[in-house]
């Protein structure tokens, strides 16, 4: 076939990919060629505009390295991180709910003892995070794995400061005891900017919106036999919960991070000035045949 036209090129884009010998392959092909052509009719580009979007990804691309993911950013603010959480996580009713991942995650983080202090030296309001993991039963899960990232008080991540990873802060993983518990010592994050310096950011000015997230903790959860838990806690009255740039926040997920004086505090530390505390008990859904092919 030949001499195709603006009537006839969807068709015969789709009767190539009919042969995929992977039908989830050849599901996804069909379905791309069909929205991403339907996409083009309705804005109908013009060459310039065709052009422009082509640069547009291959800077998304350039853009990325080991500890930034333009892409994931780009998913991120076109709610297609939440969706596809949405859709993953749709059968979730009792447990904890998830929410993106983020462009900041490491792998590999350093496993630390329980009540250690993440911050390293960076200068901020100490932070006490304690919390436990359990089944959706509320049976307590021992040994699970909790990963823990967060930003510092100016709004920056680890990896924004030393771009080749050598120096993790406020980042660590901790192993839950017999009853399901773990405890850290950290700074109180901010509210921040996604990065905006490249294609994504551009996007946004171009689009009328701001790059800001409300500040918050991530938390990765993994224990056997269970799903993998991906979510955040945000803080209480942050300004920006009602316009998180990557559309993560839910209503669940929101704690007090509740102010104490100098003193003790609830692991016997002895602090000279104020300090905020966050508590938060997770629940994992166990794990199923669908939920291990979307992990």
């Amino acid at each position: 076939m030949r001499n195709f036209d603006q009537n006839s090129i969807t068709q015969a884009v789709l009767e190539r990919v009919a042969g995929a010998p992977d039908a989830r392959t050849r599901q996804i092909s069909e379905a791309l060629v069909r929205h991403l052509h339907d996409f083009i009719r309705e804005i109908r580009p013009t060459q310039a505009e065709w052009e422009r979007g082509i640069a547009f990804l291959t800077q998304t691309g350039q853009m990325c390295t080991g500890t930034r993911q333009e892409f994931i950013l780009l998913s991120d603010t076109l709610g297609v991180s939440m969706l596809v959480d949405a859709i993953t996580h749709d059968h979730q009713h009792a447990v904890t709910e998830s929410t993106v991942l983020g462009p900041f995650y490491v792998d590999e983080a350093p496993e630390v003892a329980r009540g250690s202090d993440i911050s390293g030296d960076l200068p901020g309001e100490p932070m006490y995070v304690s919390g436990s993991i359990a089944a959706a039963d509320g049976a307590p899960l021992s040994g699970a794995i909790v990963d823990v990232w967060h930003s510092d008080e100016d709004g920056y991540y680890d990896v924004q400061h030393s771009h080749d990873g050598s120096e993790l802060v406020a980042r660590a993983r901790f192993r839950t005891d017999a009853h399901g518990r773990f405890d850290f010592w950290s700074i109180k994050p901010a509210a921040y900017p996604i990065p905006h310096d490249g294609p994504v950011g551009k996007m946004l000015e171009a689009q009328g919106r701001h790059p800001w997230r409300p500040a918050h903790v991530h938390f990765m959860i993994e224990a056997p036999g269970y799903e993998k838990l991906v979510t955040h806690v945000f803080v209480a009255g942050d300004q920006y919960l009602d316009s998180d740039a990557v559309f993560g926040v839910k209503d669940s997920l929101i704690r007090d991070f509740e102010m104490h004086p100098a003193g003790a505090a609830p692991d016997g530390r002895i602090l000279d000035r104020p300090w905020c505390q966050l508590t938060y008990d997770f629940q994992l859904n166990p794990a199923s045949g669908a939920a291990s092919r979307a992990v």
